[in-house]
């Protein structure tokens, strides 16, 4: 129910409570809370996922828990049909649905997190729990753990949302869902926690690694409820047999973030080859699959998760030419279903990977070393972590995710020495991670500070002009001339008939016709003047691109495209504007510092005191101002105001924060961030 004006004016105004402990105290308890809410729904999300997967397994393959002995059962045919069957559904599922489900699922929460202030779309959560649990049990080769952080990071997420908590809070809750999610799925509340705070957040202060404590534990306990406690690996009792062996798992280590690197390397170059392939979107899945099932003709160890191996390398029950044929195996199989759009995570693959790693080179140590050194089973453990650890540049979950996962502690001490070096090597060679790396490559780095570049912080959808100056290809030359002299443009774009662009004109390219114009009059139409080579960006690029652009074409004016149809025109972008733009994000960076402390405060009081009777104040847009520019407000003269700072939304998405013009319409749902006098503050909160 929408609060009175009185009310919330009283809001607005009141002071900070005396009690400043005690108002800390409440909003902990209230996240606290919130978080035992999202651990619950982070728990039975987790659950369901996993019972969603064995009920696309036995429609898959037939009864029973064992994915490997189940496609061994199998014709062949069946092996390379079935994963194909599942890049068939998985492939248009996503892309139609909800394409942040495509992948591993960890780097779309890392981005929600930082640059959307947690806000993920709720439909994520039935789309990538379709769409994996097909993928997982039709034979693709990933791992579950990607889908139930992305699931479980969408439902802290929407809890957060309903409820509507800051964004700083937001963040937290959807570090929470990702915490409830791990914890559930690998019974390892311990390192539910520390991803959460070390891959998600990379934060691990106090007053947010609480609620994600808690929500790791209330996950932990409705998964052993359902699923029973007992860890994911049994393993023998495995100790460091001699101190000389320690510098053996160092050089192991070193081994693991080499395979680590060759996974990224290999999973981006799948990605590429993929993207670059000339094939429907929707079915390079079904493409995907069926080189998977080709794989698992002879190695049907690569379908699913791959557990059953695992465990079959830890023990010492395969010979290690048949684990360094797995380990090539695997590293095809997951980059290929991945790469090719399908969905589901890596950090099983990783643990793949390394204990088929530790296998081998366990089978050599223990060959030439045998009074010194643990069998292959030992060194298996051991590279899971090393591995996991290289590929997410997280040593600690890894570390603390190998003992809750094989409840086997003598094992830390050659584990921590292992997974330490192997991420000094990882980072060394390469600066990101298994999943930032997909970051990236889209553009987005989170590990760096504001970049000083301010146009690569600003995106041309939100410059761009659009109604461009479009003239159909069919237009007589004497129309055309007419339309280019009366209206003056830089650039006239020429369309055919289902509005596709054909190319540019200008008053420059009509000026050689100018002087035929009667016998040129009924024979040339637009489309035989353009020029077809036309420089053009997309909405989602940046002006640093445009930028680029513009001065390599020594043009004022080119095309915006739809990155979906790049022939399709939505827009044009001008010289002025980026100019415009690039001086208005300089004022705002500069006004930003300017006012850090006291905007920070608006996350906690809708007001801050700044001296001298004037406020800065966060104000709802009254109802009357939506569909009005500024302008024409002149909320400056009328109330005394200035507008520093506009949060809008488009949609679902998370607010962004903008620094309007006077042309800037207010919508519906913006909050405006004004300084002024109290009285004038007051004035304003009248007219909600």
């Amino acid at each position: 129910m929408t609060p009175s004006r009185p009310a919330m004016r009283r809001r607005l105004f009141r002071p900070p409570p005396r009690g400043g402990r005690r108002a800390l105290f409440g909003e902990h308890l209230f996240m606290v809370l919130v978080a035992i809410v999202c651990g619950l729904a982070g728990g039975f999300g987790a659950v369901a996922f996993r019972e969603l997967i064995k009920l696309f397994q036995t429609l898959f393959w037939g009864g029973g828990r064992d994915l490997l002995h189940l496609a061994l059962s199998h014709p062949w045919t069946w092996r390379v049909a079935a994963p194909a069957l599942g890049g068939l559904v998985v492939g248009p599922l996503v892309y139609y649905f909800a394409k942040e489900a495509k992948g591993h699922g960890v780097p779309e929460v890392m981005e929600a997190v930082m640059l959307r202030g947690g806000a993920i779309r709720p439909r994520v959560v039935l789309v990538k729990s379709l769409a994996s649990a097909v993928c997982i049990s039709s034979g693709g080769s990933v791992g579950r753990e990607g889908p139930i952080v992305q699931i479980g990071s969408a439902l802290g997420s929407a809890v957060g949302q309903v409820l509507k908590v800051t964004p700083r809070q937001l963040r937290t809750l959807v570090a929470c869902g990702a915490a409830a999610g791990i914890a559930a799925t690998f019974n390892a509340p311990i390192a539910g926690a520390l991803f959460a705070v070390e891959i998600i957040l990379g934060d691990f202060r106090v007053p947010q690694f609480s609620p994600i404590v808690i929500s790791s534990v209330v996950a932990t306990v409705v998964s052993r409820h359902f699923l029973g406690n007992f860890p994911a690996f049994e393993v023998p009792p495995y100790h460091l047999v001699s101190p000389l062996e320690l510098p053996i798992y160092m050089v192991v280590g070193a081994a693991s973030g080499l395979v680590a690197l060759a996974f990224i390397k290999t999973l981006t170059a799948c990605e590429d080859l993929f993207e670059w392939l000339p094939f429907p979107e929707p079915l390079k899945a079904v493409l995907g699959g069926l080189l998977v099932g080709a794989v698992g003709i002879r190695l049907p160890h690569v379908f699913g998760v791959g557990y059953e191996t695992i465990n079959q390398a830890l023990v010492g029950a395969l010979p290690a030419g048949m684990l360094a044929l797995l380990l090539l195996a695997k590293l095809a199989a997951t980059s290929l279903t991945i790469g090719s759009g399908g969905s589901g995570g890596v950090f099983a693959p990783s643990l793949f990977l390394g204990a088929v790693t530790g296998g081998v080179l366990g089978t050599f140590v223990h060959h030439a070393f045998p009074a010194v050194t643990a069998a292959s089973g030992a060194y298996a453990l051991v590279t899971m972590g090393a591995v996991v650890a290289a590929a997410t540049h997280a040593p600690i979950t890894a570390i603390i995710m190998i003992f809750e996962l094989t409840d086997e502690y003598t094992i830390i001490p050659p584990l921590m020495a292992a997974c330490v070096v192997s991420t000094l090597l990882a980072t060394l060679l390469e600066k990101d991670s298994i999943y930032t790396v997909k970051l990236r490559r889209r553009g987005v780095d989170l590990a760096r500070e504001e970049d000083p570049n301010v146009l690569k912080s600003v995106r041309v959808r939100d410059v761009m002009d659009p109604l461009p100056a479009i003239i159909p290809g069919t237009t007589p030359f004497r129309e055309v001339l007419d339309v280019i002299l009366r209206r003056g443009r830089g650039a006239f774009f020429v369309v055919n008939m289902e509005e596709e662009l054909l190319g540019t004109l200008s008053l420059e390219d009509v000026r050689f016709f100018a002087f035929q114009r009667e016998d040129l009059q009924g024979v040339v139409v637009a489309a035989d003047m353009v020029h077809p080579d036309v420089p053009r960006v997309t909405t989602e690029d940046t002006l640093d691109v445009a930028v680029q652009i513009l001065a390599e074409g020594g043009r004022d004016e080119i095309a915006v495209v739809d990155p979906e149809n790049p022939r399709r025109i939505v827009g044009s972008l001008l010289e002025k504007d980026v100019l415009r733009a690039y001086s208005r994000e300089i004022y705002r960076r500069d006004l930003a510092g300017a006012v850090a402390s006291a905007t920070a405060a608006l996350d906690r009081v809708r007001h801050v005191d700044i001296g001298d009777g004037y406020l800065l104040a966060e104000l709802p847009a009254p109802r009357s101002f939506v569909g009005r520019t500024l302008r024409e407000l002149d909320i400056r003269v009328r109330y005394g105001l200035q507008i520093l700072f506009v949060r809008t939304r488009d949609g679902d998405a998370a607010p962004r924060v903008l620094v309007p013009l006077g042309e800037y319409r207010v919508r519906d749902r913006d909050v405006l961030v004004a300084a002024g006098p109290r009285q004038a503050v007051e004035e304003l909160m009248d007219l909600q």
